[in-house]
Formats: C-alpha cells, sequence, structure tokens
C-alpha cells in the first residue's frame, strides 16, 4: 500500500474513535467502577441465589430481590444452592459465564464463600450480599444484614421476662458455618447471663432445621423433663422445639422464643404456642441490595459502605398483627 494511503486511512480511524468518544463507542466505566459498573443504563441480568427456598426467610428474600429487580428493568435468574459450597460455585460461574451485571448472595458459608466472590468480582460481576456476611471485606460491593446482635438481645430480653428470670431452658443453635448462628446465640447469652437463677441444661446446633430441631429436642426432653424454656437461633428450630415439646405435653409449661419473624413462627405467637419472635427484614435487606446493585451498575458506585445493619423488631401475641411477610404491614 502507498504510503500516502497508509497516512490517509491512520487519520480516518483516529477521526472515527474521536467521534465516539472512545473506541467501540461507549463511556469508561466510572473511577472506580469495575468492567460492569458505571455503564449509564439499567439493564442486563440480575443472578439471585439464596439458601433454599423451603425456608419461608430465604424464599421471601429471594422473592423481593426479583420483584425489585424487574421494576427496575432487569432480566432475573433465581437459585438456590442449599447451602452447599460447590453448588454455590457452580452457580457463580454460571452468573459469571452469563456476563450477569450483579449477583445478590445469601451465601453458603462465611469462610467458603470469600473465594467465589472474589472470582465474580474479579470477573466483572459485582456481589451484593445479604443477610449473612462473609469472613472478608472489600470483595463483595456490599454486605447487608441484619442486627443479629439486637434481634438476639431483644429476644433474650423478652425471654428472660416471660420466665421471670429463672428456671432451666435450652438454647438451639443455628449452622455453625454461618456466622448468623454465633452471633445471635453471643447475643442470648450477653442478656441471659446477667441472670444467675437461669440454668442452661443443654445447648445443640439443629443447623436451622426443623426436623432436626424436632429430633434434637426429643432427645433433650428424655434426659432433661423439667425444662422451661427454650430458645432458638431462627423460627424454623423454635417450630421444630414447639413440635417436640407438644407430642410430650410439654408445651403449655415451657416459654419458646425464636428469631426471624416467620409468618408461621407469628401464626405460633398468635396460637400461644411461641412467646416471641425477633422479626429481620428480609424484603428490606434484598431490596436494599438490588437497589445499590442497580446504583453500581449505572454509575460505578453504591453510595453506601460495604458493611450495612438493618435493626430487628420483636413480635409478641401484643403486635404481632401488625406484620406480615417478614415486614411490618
Amino acid at each position: 500500500m502507498p504510503p500516502t494511503r497508509i497516512v490517509t486511512l491512520a487519520l480516518s480511524v483516529l477521526l472515527g474513535c474521536t467521534a465516539l468518544t472512545a473506541c467501540g463507542g461507549g463511556e469508561q466505566p466510572a473511577a472506580g467502577s469495575s468492567a460492569s459498573g458505571g455503564t449509564g443504563a439499567a439493564g442486563g441480568l440480575i443472578a439471585i441465589i439464596t439458601p433454599s427456598h423451603d425456608n419461608p426467610f430465604f424464599k421471601a428474600e429471594a422473592e423481593a430481590a426479583q420483584a425489585q429487580a424487574e421494576k427496575l428493568g432487569y432480566q432475573t435468574s433465581v437459585a438456590s444452592h442449599d447451602d452447599d459450597p460447590n453448588k454455590q460455585s457452580e452457580l457463580i460461574d454460571a452468573a459469571i459465564s452469563r456476563q450477569a451485571k450483579a449477583i445478590v448472595l445469601d451465601n453458603a458459608g462465611a469462610d467458603a464463600s470469600i473465594g467465589p466472590v472474589r472470582k465474580a468480582t474479579e470477573g466483572g460481576v459485582p456481589v451484593f450480599l445479604i443477610d449473612r456476611e462473609i469472613n472478608a471485606t472489600g470483595i463483595a460491593k456490599a454486605q447487608i444484614v441484619s442486627n443479629n446482635s439486637q434481634g438476639a438481645q431483644l429476644a433474650a430480653q423478652s425471654f428472660v421476662e416471660a420466665m421471670k428470670s429463672k428456671g432451666n431452658y435450652v438454647e438451639l443453635v443455628g449452622k455453625e458455618s454461618d456466622t448468623n448462628a454465633s452471633v445471635r446465640s453471643k447475643g442470648f447469652a450477653d442478656v441471659i447471663s446477667q441472670y444467675p437463677d437461669l440454668k442452661q441444661v443443654a445447648k445443640e446446633s439443629a443447623n436451622w432445621d426443623q426436623q432436626e430441631a424436632f429430633t434434637k429436642m426429643e432427645t433433650i426432653i428424655q434426659k432433661n423433663p423439667d425444662i422451661q424454656g427454650v430458645i432458638a437461633g431462627n423460627d424454623t428450630m423454635a417450630l421444630g422445639a414447639v413440635a417436640a415439646l407438644k407430642a410430650a405435653g410439654l408445651l403449655k409449661k415451657v416459654t419458646v422464643v425464636g428469631f426471624d419473624g416467620s409468618p408461621d413462627a407469628i401464626a405460633a405467637v398468635k396460637a400461644g404456642e411461641m412467646h416471641a419472635t425477633a422479626l429481620q427484614p428480609a424484603a428490606l435487606g434484598a431490596t436494599s441490595a438490588v437497589d445499590q446493585a442497580d446504583q453500581f451498575i449505572r454509575t460505578g458506585r453504591t453510595g453506601k459502605e460495604e458493611k450495612q445493619s438493618i435493626d430487628c423488631e420483636l413480635v409478641t401475641a401484643g403486635n404481632a398483627d401488625e406484620f406480615g411477610v417478614f415486614a411490618r404491614k
């Protein structure tokens, strides 16, 4: 090719790029944004990944996130990792391969989830955590959780009052890999330990599961028939305890307090089968995550700190009618 034509062609390419602001015709990502952040327009796929929807809490947060994302103009995919870190990794890999604009994740383990979240972030897919934190910062764009310590202390104080500050009690603890389990247990202890006449006769993990809680309580009741209270790290385990106590003919003598504010637990509170539950606003946390994902996609920033907490509310027979599905009516 003659030199004159080479110069002319190069100049044409340069002018074409200049007219489009940048080669490729799009704006550059905002400072500090990932490859998928700061495009200036909503749209695309938001992947929503949670534990099993058999638990009404996880079902509620997934549905709230999906509704908000679709309201804002996104496509959604909703899946459950069933608290299996390997399945979670596969779902995150799928979201990356589908070039999702963001992932909203209720994770499968505080340590096991660090690697997959980092992989998504490095692959240009920002991750917004809800309900459960991971043991790392600076990887996810947001970690939005209920104030588990505050909620646990609310529940424990109500438990102490119902127990009249004395008696034998049982604590049912959640999944050990979930930081919420230890935070809630510590919150219970911070309050109950101030009352020496309250004696813990058993403390068992039921892994957030109702059937496991039922089985564990059956064994505990056989060894400790003289119990006056049960405090559980979530409502699913509390309801398992209620079923075991009912089967043993002891429910009317035992105070049961849970955590989550599930519709079934609120129904049990109204029926007098549970004394109280600490409601964590699942829908609010999920919709906040989607709003922040949308903000990040459009501007490259969330406008929020990474670590965020939402206060819980105590549900008792006196105010149970004021609450719906993990939220005030």
